[in-house]
């Protein structure tokens, strides 16, 4: 027990770790007479004190509406919603705010590309590239477009480590390759793709890419520039930001190109009965009220993730991740999910003797939130053979006496079942 406290002491040598748990109330909450231990961090981050109190002060002391007022608290409410919009553009490099656009979340961005920019330039038995490790968020759309088009939906595959195989996707890319779709990290199996060399491929082949990076946006150094990419989309609340609030990144010179996805206020800059001019970037994509408290709340959340340094967080959660990789390794009937040499802090497990439903609802008796399923991914599911998994995922705030707490559930868990 005393490696595992001095393991604690030093796990960040640049972070409080007892600073930062202050910092999210929920983490005093007991669950079934229990300390919480929250590790369903890839479904949705807790929020800190910070981010809820600034959405609290918006609609306490400065609700109003944005762009359409020339009152005190409609120019404050707007100040700060774009301001925002400041904050992300510097947190993941882009260009320029213009090419930041607010979307509910990652969903919603991937459907706006689909529909705006890839069905008005994909022909029949085009192809679109997805890989074998999707969200269903980055596979239904397409199947949409597929469908309505006539084009081709070509899977890259992976292997046993659940690592794309790189080879094989360069010998999928022919002159019917129209658009490519890739998730940066893994959702179900935590693992990091090279985006870059992706990128750098596609392009010599003239092909667009994006990248899905809700599961790598709250756990890596985002710079789009250095990736490449022609898109990036993520929502906020996976990077301890509030729900209903995400982003889509685009090339400015691609994004003057596209169609407004959607019709309203806002997204125009006249409107007649025989003709509408759009607005200029980025509000043609803007259409209606947007969700102005949750642009704010995520541009608190960048400031706090800022405050603490994302290569702080980088290092704390790969040491969680070997710790708790190598706990696991301890129980023979344990088999993990997903073992790529490039792991973001995701861990998918499955146990022989215990349906991961049963995993998940005994480990609450604990106190222990785990997310059990297929974690909207049931492609890779079917890959590796299993109806669904246990997974844990980090955030900044977890410990190593956390890990201790779920290793010593899965021991009683074991006593239950035999």
């Amino acid at each position: 027990m005393n490696k595992r406290i001095e393991r604690e002491n030093n796990s960040n040598d640049n972070m409080d770790l007892k600073t930062i748990r202050e910092d999210f109330p929920i983490l005093k909450e007991k669950v079934n007479g229990k300390q919480l231990v929250y590790f369903d961090n890839a479904a949705t981050s807790q929020k800190p004190s910070s981010v809820i109190d600034r959405i609290y002060k918006y609609y306490k002391n400065e609700n109003a509406n944005i762009h359409r007022g020339v009152h005190y608290l409609s120019n404050l409410s707007t100040d700060n919603y774009e301001s925002s919009r400041e904050k992300i553009k510097d947190f993941i490099n882009a260009k320029n705010s213009r090419e930041i656009i607010y979307t509910r979340g990652t969903t919603e961005s991937i459907n706006l590309i689909a529909q705006s920019y890839v069905k008005t330039r994909v022909e029949k038995d085009d192809e679109i590239l997805i890989s074998a490790m999707e969200h269903h968020s980055n596979i239904v759309p397409w199947q949409f477009i597929c469908k309505e088009k006539e084009c081709k939906l070509k899977i890259i595959p992976m292997n046993e480590k659940g690592e794309l195989i790189f080879d094989e996707f360069k010998n999928m890319i022919n002159e019917k390759t129209s658009f490519i779709s890739i998730t940066h990290v893994s959702n179900a199996l935590g693992s990091i793709n090279n985006v870059k060399e992706i990128v750098k491929f596609a392009h010599s082949k003239g092909i667009k890419v994006l990248v899905d990076g809700a599961q790598s946006i709250p756990h890596m150094k985002i710079d789009v520039k250095d990736i490449g990419c022609d898109f990036f989309v993520f929502s906020g609340h996976k990077v301890y930001g509030p729900t209903g609030i995400g982003i889509l990144y685009g090339k400015e010179n691609i994004l003057e190109e596209m169609e407004p996805y959607q019709g309203g206020g806002d997204m125009i800059r006249s409107v007649t009965f025989e003709k509408t001019i759009f607005n200029d970037l980025p509000y043609k994509f803007e259409a209606g009220t947007p969700n102005i408290a949750g642009a704010i709340g995520l541009g608190k959340a960048i400031d706090y993730v800022t405050s603490i340094g994302i290569s702080n967080i980088v290092k704390h959660e790969k040491k969680l991740l070997d710790y708790a990789t190598n706990r696991l390794k301890e129980f023979n009937d344990i088999r993990i999910i997903g073992e790529s040499s490039e792991k973001s802090g995701v861990i998918s497990f499955y146990m022989d003797s215990v349906h991961p439903h049963d995993i998940g609802t005994i480990l609450d008796q604990e106190g222990i939130a785990i997310r059990t399923g297929h974690h909207c991914s049931q492609p890779v599911m079917d890959f590796f053979k299993v109806p669904a998994t246990a997974r844990i995922s980090f955030a900044c705030y977890n410990t190593f006496k956390e890990i201790d707490l779920f290793t010593d559930a899965l021991k009683k868990l074991h006593e239950v079942f035999g």
